[in-house]
């Protein structure tokens, strides 16, 4: 299903002040309502290796898995739950990609990278995480992250070992504890959440998280709302304004009007089959 009447996605990337080349690597499909951004890191230029095999392999796994979903799948387990394996099953994947690459590549060991995946279906949002990049939502002028980081800092907010205020001063800001294509195996965490016309959800890298606080960005969306294209570029030039230390990724999704299950992919797709 072309998801085009239901969403609008802008996506941006910059490689900010200090760094000469670009780690981060974002990508959309709006057919599947599916957007996904990753933070590589590792060796020389090995980050960048590492998200872009995360962000391709990602949506060419989603691809072609739901287009081929077997429908006596969809008739045993409800449409959430077997997207839901999809998602899991496309990072799983990802995973393995890059864990075999760093074993095989010495220029590559020990690469990984961050990531953060949505799918959009059946007015609901898949949420998936793993690091500290994340996704926020924007909803009748209130901002909420909707992921939690994977993350040394975030463990120690959880346990009461500092305080929010004390977090903004930590030098354990970049330290995650879970991460792509660093071990064998990762636990993707994946959430469900329901969708509203006029939310906007943003996905974003550390390089924007770290340098501009959520009150800036949640006025820059709530001000900008009808341009999505110009909150992107505002929200990159503000983290730069801010120090640009990091490359900066922004993907925005705008939920335009409801898409509800009778106009999913799937029911397209077995409509045609009948």
């Amino acid at each position: 299903m072309n998801m085009t009447e239901f969403l609008e996605i802008v996506r941006l990337t910059d490689v900010g002040q200090r760094r000469d080349h670009n780690e981060d690597t974002i990508a959309s499909d709006i057919e599947l309502g599916l957007v996904v951004l990753a933070d590589g890191m590792g060796g020389y230029k090995a980050g960048e290796v590492a998200s872009e095999i995360a962000t391709l392999t990602i949506v060419a796994e989603l691809k072609e898995s739901m287009l081929s979903l077997e429908p006596g799948l969809v008739d045993a387990v409800s449409e959430m739950q077997a997207e839901s394996q999809l998602v899991i099953d496309a990072v799983a994947k990802a995973n393995e990609s890059i864990y075999s690459v760093s074993q095989s590549q010495p220029q590559c060991a020990g690469m990984g990278t961050t990531l953060v995946v949505g799918l959009f279906t059946n007015n609901k949002l898949l949420a998936g995480h793993i690091g500290d990049s994340r996704m926020y939502r924007l909803r009748q002028g209130e901002l909420v992250q909707i992921t939690e980081d994977h993350s040394l800092l975030q463990e120690q907010l959880n346990s009461g070992l500092i305080t929010p205020e004390q977090a903004k001063f930590s030098n354990n800001k970049n330290l995650v504890t879970r991460a792509l294509g660093i071990d064998p195996e990762v636990e993707l965490e994946l959430h469900e959440h329901d969708v509203l016309p006029d939310d906007i959800y943003l996905l974003c890298s550390d390089g924007l998280s770290d340098l501009v606080p959520d009150e800036e960005i949640s006025e820059t969306l709530g001000t900008l709302s009808a341009n999505l294209e110009l909150a992107a570029n505002q929200l990159i030039q503000m983290a730069n304004d801010n120090g640009g230390k990091d490359n900066i990724s922004v993907i925005l999704v705008k939920v335009l009007k409801p898409f509800p299950v009778e106009r999913t992919w799937y029911n397209n797709f077995f409509n045609w089959l009948k």
